[in-house]
Protein backbone atom coordinates (compact mmCIF):
# COMPACT_ATOMS: atom_id res chain seq x y z
CA UNK A 1 0.00 0.00 0.00
CA UNK A 2 1.17 3.81 -0.36
CA UNK A 3 0.89 6.90 1.87
CA UNK A 4 0.04 10.21 -0.03
CA UNK A 5 1.26 13.09 1.43
CA UNK A 6 0.09 16.56 0.78
CA UNK A 7 1.38 19.24 2.66
CA UNK A 8 -0.40 22.65 2.39
CA UNK A 9 -0.71 25.95 4.55
CA UNK A 10 -3.50 24.44 6.35
CA UNK A 11 -4.31 21.54 6.12
CA UNK A 12 -2.19 18.00 5.29
CA UNK A 13 -4.09 15.32 3.42
CA UNK A 14 -3.25 11.75 3.87
CA UNK A 15 -4.31 9.74 1.53
CA UNK A 16 -4.04 5.41 1.28
CA UNK A 17 -3.95 3.37 -1.99
CA UNK A 18 -4.15 -0.22 -2.74
CA UNK A 19 -2.75 -0.70 -6.34
CA UNK A 20 -4.71 1.97 -8.07
CA UNK A 21 -7.44 2.47 -5.46
CA UNK A 22 -7.50 5.18 -3.32
CA UNK A 23 -9.13 3.34 0.71
CA UNK A 24 -8.92 6.24 3.06
CA UNK A 25 -7.81 9.46 3.40
CA UNK A 26 -7.26 12.12 6.25
CA UNK A 27 -7.64 15.71 6.71
CA UNK A 28 -6.02 17.68 9.84
CA UNK A 29 -4.65 20.93 10.55
CA UNK A 30 -1.05 21.75 9.75
CA UNK A 31 1.09 22.62 12.77
CA UNK A 32 4.24 24.23 11.89
CA UNK A 33 6.32 23.60 15.41
CA UNK A 34 5.18 19.73 15.40
CA UNK A 35 7.76 16.91 15.47
CA UNK A 36 8.20 13.76 13.25
CA UNK A 37 7.40 11.74 16.65
CA UNK A 38 4.34 14.14 17.33
CA UNK A 39 2.57 13.41 13.62
CA UNK A 40 3.36 9.68 13.50
CA UNK A 41 1.73 9.66 16.80
CA UNK A 42 -1.10 11.58 15.09
CA UNK A 43 -0.63 9.08 12.09
CA UNK A 44 -0.40 5.82 14.05
CA UNK A 45 -4.42 6.60 15.22
CA UNK A 46 -5.46 7.92 11.81
CA UNK A 47 -4.27 4.55 10.57
CA UNK A 48 -5.78 2.74 13.30
CA UNK A 49 -9.15 4.30 12.64
CA UNK A 50 -9.33 2.63 9.38
CA UNK A 51 -7.81 -0.59 10.46
CA UNK A 52 -4.11 0.30 8.90
CA UNK A 53 -0.83 0.27 9.95
CA UNK A 54 2.53 1.98 8.72
CA UNK A 55 3.26 -1.57 8.78
CA UNK A 56 0.98 -2.51 6.01
CA UNK A 57 2.62 0.10 3.69
CA UNK A 58 5.46 -0.15 1.28
CA UNK A 59 6.13 3.24 -0.05
CA UNK A 60 4.99 6.88 0.26
CA UNK A 61 5.07 9.88 -2.05
CA UNK A 62 5.26 13.55 -0.65
CA UNK A 63 4.43 17.31 -1.42
CA UNK A 64 4.67 20.18 0.46
CA UNK A 65 4.49 23.98 0.46
CA UNK A 66 5.81 24.33 3.61
CA UNK A 67 9.75 23.65 3.60
CA UNK A 68 10.21 23.56 7.76
CA UNK A 69 7.87 20.12 7.59
CA UNK A 70 8.87 18.98 4.64
CA UNK A 71 12.09 17.49 6.26
CA UNK A 72 9.66 16.60 9.24
CA UNK A 73 7.73 14.12 7.18
CA UNK A 74 10.94 12.82 5.44
CA UNK A 75 11.97 11.61 8.45
CA UNK A 76 8.71 10.05 9.67
CA UNK A 77 8.20 8.37 6.62
CA UNK A 78 11.77 7.11 6.49
CA UNK A 79 11.21 5.96 9.89
CA UNK A 80 8.03 4.26 9.86
CA UNK A 81 7.40 3.46 6.61
CA UNK A 82 9.33 0.25 4.73
CA UNK A 83 9.44 0.75 1.19
CA UNK A 84 10.95 3.69 -1.41
CA UNK A 85 10.04 7.62 -0.41
CA UNK A 86 9.32 9.94 -3.24
CA UNK A 87 9.37 13.44 -2.57
CA UNK A 88 8.26 15.78 -5.20
CA UNK A 89 10.48 17.95 -6.41
CA UNK A 90 13.69 18.58 -8.89
CA UNK A 91 14.91 15.67 -10.46
CA UNK A 92 11.88 13.84 -10.04
CA UNK A 93 10.47 12.17 -13.21
CA UNK A 94 7.05 13.39 -13.06
CA UNK A 95 5.78 13.15 -17.14
CA UNK A 96 5.09 16.97 -17.57
CA UNK A 97 7.24 19.63 -18.85
CA UNK A 98 7.81 22.36 -17.13
CA UNK A 99 7.41 25.36 -19.03
CA UNK A 100 8.11 28.42 -16.16
CA UNK A 101 10.47 31.02 -16.15
CA UNK A 102 12.14 29.80 -13.44
CA UNK A 103 10.66 26.03 -13.05
CA UNK A 104 12.20 25.74 -9.34
CA UNK A 105 9.53 28.46 -8.49
CA UNK A 106 6.31 26.08 -8.85
CA UNK A 107 4.74 24.60 -5.95
CA UNK A 108 4.93 20.60 -5.89
CA UNK A 109 0.94 20.59 -5.44
CA UNK A 110 0.47 22.34 -9.19
CA UNK A 111 2.89 20.07 -10.57
CA UNK A 112 1.02 17.23 -8.96
CA UNK A 113 -2.36 18.20 -10.13
CA UNK A 114 -1.06 18.88 -13.32
CA UNK A 115 -0.21 15.66 -14.02
CA UNK A 116 -2.94 14.18 -12.54
CA UNK A 117 -4.96 15.84 -14.85
CA UNK A 118 -3.33 15.10 -18.04
CA UNK A 119 -3.33 11.79 -17.27
CA UNK A 120 -7.08 12.00 -17.17
CA UNK A 121 -7.52 14.11 -20.18
CA UNK A 122 -4.23 13.36 -22.14
CA UNK A 123 -5.96 14.87 -25.92
CA UNK A 124 -6.93 18.36 -24.64
CA UNK A 125 -6.02 21.18 -22.91
CA UNK A 126 -6.57 21.69 -18.85
CA UNK A 127 -6.65 24.40 -16.67
CA UNK A 128 -6.67 23.34 -13.26
CA UNK A 129 -8.25 25.08 -10.12
CA UNK A 130 -6.32 24.35 -6.62
CA UNK A 131 -8.88 26.01 -4.16
CA UNK A 132 -6.62 26.07 -0.75
CA UNK A 133 -4.81 28.59 1.42
CA UNK A 134 -4.20 30.34 -1.93
CA UNK A 135 -6.41 29.90 -5.38
CA UNK A 136 -3.98 28.40 -7.87
CA UNK A 137 -5.08 28.20 -11.82
CA UNK A 138 -2.85 26.50 -14.09
CA UNK A 139 -2.66 25.73 -17.86
CA UNK A 140 -1.38 22.47 -19.09
CA UNK A 141 -1.02 21.84 -22.89
CA UNK A 142 -2.18 18.62 -24.52
CA UNK A 143 1.11 18.26 -25.39
CA UNK A 144 2.07 17.46 -21.03
CA UNK A 145 3.42 21.04 -20.85
CA UNK A 146 2.62 23.30 -17.62
CA UNK A 147 2.51 27.05 -18.68
CA UNK A 148 2.25 28.77 -15.56
CA UNK A 149 -0.93 30.40 -14.32
CA UNK A 150 -2.49 32.77 -11.59
CA UNK A 151 -2.30 32.72 -7.82
CA UNK A 152 -4.70 34.58 -5.32
CA UNK A 153 -5.27 35.18 -2.54
CA UNK A 154 -7.75 32.44 -0.96
CA UNK A 155 -11.43 32.76 0.01
CA UNK A 156 -10.88 31.73 3.25
CA UNK A 157 -7.78 34.18 4.00
CA UNK A 158 -10.43 37.09 2.06
CA UNK A 159 -12.63 36.98 4.67
CA UNK A 160 -9.83 36.56 7.29
CA UNK A 161 -8.36 39.81 6.03
CA UNK A 162 -11.79 41.94 5.45
CA UNK A 163 -12.41 41.22 9.17
CA UNK A 164 -8.65 41.92 10.45
CA UNK A 165 -8.49 44.99 8.47
CA UNK A 166 -12.12 46.49 9.04
CA UNK A 167 -13.40 48.05 12.37
CA UNK A 168 -16.61 47.28 12.22
CA UNK A 169 -17.27 44.36 9.87
CA UNK A 170 -17.43 40.74 11.76
CA UNK A 171 -15.75 37.84 11.15
CA UNK A 172 -18.14 35.89 8.91
CA UNK A 173 -18.00 31.78 7.75
CA UNK A 174 -18.26 31.19 4.26
CA UNK A 175 -21.33 30.11 3.29
CA UNK A 176 -23.71 30.25 0.04
CA UNK A 177 -26.39 32.48 0.53
CA UNK A 178 -29.98 31.87 -1.88
CA UNK A 179 -29.37 35.63 -2.65
CA UNK A 180 -26.99 38.30 -4.49
CA UNK A 181 -28.65 40.79 -2.20
CA UNK A 182 -27.77 40.59 1.02
CA UNK A 183 -30.45 42.02 3.51
CA UNK A 184 -27.64 42.06 6.80
CA UNK A 185 -24.25 42.63 7.22
CA UNK A 186 -23.19 39.01 7.40
CA UNK A 187 -25.26 38.22 4.45
CA UNK A 188 -23.47 41.05 2.30
CA UNK A 189 -20.31 39.76 3.81
CA UNK A 190 -20.99 36.09 2.27
CA UNK A 191 -22.57 37.33 -1.18
CA UNK A 192 -19.05 38.85 -1.50
CA UNK A 193 -17.02 36.04 -0.92
CA UNK A 194 -18.86 33.18 -2.55
CA UNK A 195 -20.54 35.29 -5.72
CA UNK A 196 -18.00 37.71 -5.88
CA UNK A 197 -15.20 34.48 -5.77
CA UNK A 198 -17.62 32.77 -8.63
CA UNK A 199 -17.34 35.76 -10.98
CA UNK A 200 -13.50 36.31 -9.92
CA UNK A 201 -13.07 32.21 -10.69
CA UNK A 202 -15.22 32.40 -13.88
CA UNK A 203 -13.90 35.39 -15.39
CA UNK A 204 -10.31 34.53 -14.93
CA UNK A 205 -10.95 30.77 -16.59
CA UNK A 206 -12.11 32.41 -19.56
CA UNK A 207 -8.83 34.54 -20.00
CA UNK A 208 -6.59 31.69 -19.45
CA UNK A 209 -9.24 29.55 -22.03
CA UNK A 210 -8.27 32.21 -24.52
CA UNK A 211 -4.47 31.99 -24.41
CA UNK A 212 -4.88 27.90 -25.18
CA UNK A 213 -6.01 25.79 -27.83
CA UNK A 214 -10.25 24.47 -27.94
CA UNK A 215 -11.27 22.49 -26.78
CA UNK A 216 -10.16 23.18 -23.25
CA UNK A 217 -11.48 21.29 -19.76
CA UNK A 218 -11.23 22.65 -16.67
CA UNK A 219 -11.08 20.68 -13.34
CA UNK A 220 -11.00 21.82 -9.47
CA UNK A 221 -9.78 20.37 -6.54
CA UNK A 222 -8.79 21.26 -3.18
CA UNK A 223 -10.85 21.52 0.05
CA UNK A 224 -13.39 24.72 -1.17
CA UNK A 225 -13.99 23.41 -4.63
CA UNK A 226 -17.02 21.53 -3.85
CA UNK A 227 -18.88 24.67 -2.14
CA UNK A 228 -17.70 26.93 -4.65
CA UNK A 229 -18.08 25.05 -7.76
CA UNK A 230 -21.99 24.50 -7.09
CA UNK A 231 -22.64 27.15 -9.50
CA UNK A 232 -19.42 27.34 -11.53
CA UNK A 233 -20.75 26.77 -15.24
CA UNK A 234 -16.73 27.11 -16.07
CA UNK A 235 -15.86 24.10 -14.32
CA UNK A 236 -16.16 21.07 -16.13
CA UNK A 237 -15.57 18.47 -13.32
CA UNK A 238 -14.77 18.59 -9.32
CA UNK A 239 -11.97 16.17 -7.99
CA UNK A 240 -11.57 16.48 -4.27
CA UNK A 241 -9.08 13.81 -4.72
CA UNK A 242 -6.70 15.28 -7.57
CA UNK A 243 -3.76 15.74 -5.71
CA UNK A 244 -3.08 12.26 -3.87
CA UNK A 245 -4.05 10.73 -7.63
CA UNK A 246 -1.11 13.05 -8.94
CA UNK A 247 0.86 11.93 -6.17
CA UNK A 248 0.46 7.75 -6.92
CA UNK A 249 1.23 8.12 -10.63
CA UNK A 250 4.58 10.34 -9.37
CA UNK A 251 5.10 7.43 -7.14
CA UNK A 252 5.22 4.80 -9.70
CA UNK A 253 7.28 6.90 -12.52
CA UNK A 254 10.05 6.83 -9.92
CA UNK A 255 9.21 4.13 -8.37
CA UNK A 256 13.07 2.30 -6.58
CA UNK A 257 13.32 -0.74 -4.42
CA UNK A 258 13.97 -0.73 -1.04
Amino acid sequence: MLAAVDIGNTNIVLGVFDAERLITDFRFSTRHSATADEYAFLLDGLLRLADLSFEMLDGACLCSVVPPLTDTFATLLRRHVAGPLVIVGPGVKTGIAIAYETPREVGADRVVNAVAAQHRFPDCDLIVVDFGTATTFDAVTARGEYLGGVIVPGVTVSLEALFQRTAKLPKVELGRPDTVIGRNTVHSIQSGAYYGYLAMVEGLVARIRAELQEPVRTLATGGLASLVCKDCAAISEVDPYLTLKGLRLIYERNRRPA
